[in-house]
């Protein structure tokens, strides 16, 4: 499966970032649930895991919430691989207006 990696800086502290990184996945549960399905997700510290189905599609990956920054890496299947850019653009998006 495809790999795919997206830094995010942020000017937060290091627990706002976590506590809106969160807030991003449970809004994104709320506003996309006819497009994302299935999406669970684990956190020890500042570190997550998560899965889910997008459009058919199972992604998974881990977010690492640093100090200046949030790291995500995942993989996609190869299906998806041609809506690589897409999902990388909504993704920032979606993160850097909540860390704003």
């Amino acid at each position: 499966m495809p790999k795919f990696n997206l830094t995010v800086p942020h000017r937060l502290s290091q627990d706002e970032a976590l506590k809106r990184t969160k807030g991003l996945l449970e809004q994104a549960k709320r506003q996309h649930g006819d497009k994302i399905k299935n999406l669970s997700e684990r956190w020890d510290g500042n570190r997550g895991t998560f899965s889910c189905s997008i459009v058919g599609y199972s992604v998974d990956g881990t977010l690492t919430i640093g100090k200046d920054q949030i790291v995500l890496d995942g993989t996609l299947p190869w299906k998806a691989v041609i809506l690589k850019p897409v999902i990388a653009s909504l993704i920032r998006g979606a993160a850097e207006k909540a860390l704003a």
